[in-house]
């Protein structure tokens, strides 16, 4: 509680101060179902569908899902010992993250076949691609950047604003050059320069989570998916009831 107390003394003045990283508003273009027993962990949107990956001993999942209505069209469970993390897809690949357990699941996208396993020797939090590396958070204030072959440290970049650390990074998404990254607990998403680690503007969610029902005390923001082909942006959360395309409104 103390490491999150210290990020909210970060975070907390910018949804009324102006110095410091921009801060940016949002509008709700479009709304859609979400399971709201999904504990989400890991989002993407991939080739006009979205894959969420939940967590939860004996309750986490990989699964392919109708954006309009929300239907599942394909799914792979994972054992009851794993709590599921984030995801990410790599050409024909789909990793998945577990929290503690060290492992990472590789699967066919289309099939959702598992092809093979790798070692994380850290927590799995979130998961982003760049292009070239698997970008990784664990819960600390680190971006660890992942060969995809062999998923070991490549780099390494530490998130900071106005100097401080950013502990708590969730769920990632790589758009258009930048990390952005839900921070646990809070309304904020983060807009963090991968080279330097600096967090370069935040979105500030206040308000989202009202528009929709929770369906538990841990129902927090968490998940954001970008579809490059139409430059739309998806945010939902955890045992949220739905799941909004939002657009990004400037200072």
């Amino acid at each position: 509680m103390r490491i999150l107390f210290l990020v909210l003394c970060v975070l907390a003045p910018l949804a009324y101060a102006q110095q410091g990283p921009v801060r940016y508003g949002y509008r709700v273009v479009n709304t859609y179902p979400h399971d709201i027993t999904a504990f989400t962990q890991g989002l993407f949107y991939h080739e006009g569908f979205l894959f969420e990956g939940t967590g939860k001993r004996g309750l986490s999942k990989l699964s392919k899902l109708n954006l309009e209505d929300a239907s599942e069209l394909l799914t792979k469970s994972l054992s009851q010992r794993y709590f599921g993390e984030g995801i990410e897809v790599v050409d024909d690949k789909i990793y998945q993250l577990t929290w503690q357990s060290h492992m990472v699941f590789v699967y066919d996208k289309h099939s959702f076949d598992q092809l093979e396993t790798h070692y994380n020797a850290t927590e799995g939090w979130g998961l982003a691609y760049n292009g070239e590396h698997l970008i990784l958070s664990d819960g600390s204030a680190r971006l660890q950047f992942m060969d995809p072959e062999t998923f070991a440290p490549v780099r390494s970049v530490d998130v900071t604003l106005n100097g401080s650390a950013i502990p708590n990074l969730n769920e990632l998404e790589y758009i258009n050059g930048e990390v952005w990254a839900n921070v646990w607990q809070t309304d904020f998403i983060l807009r963090i320069d991968p080279a330097t680690g600096r967090v370069n503007s935040v979105v500030d969610l206040t308000g989202l989570s009202a528009m929709t029902e929770l369906g538990s005390s841990e129902a927090v923001l968490n998940g954001i998916a970008w579809d490059a082909d139409t430059e739309r942006l998806f945010v939902t959360g955890k045992h949220w009831a739905h799941l909004f395309e939002i657009e990004v409104l400037g200072p």
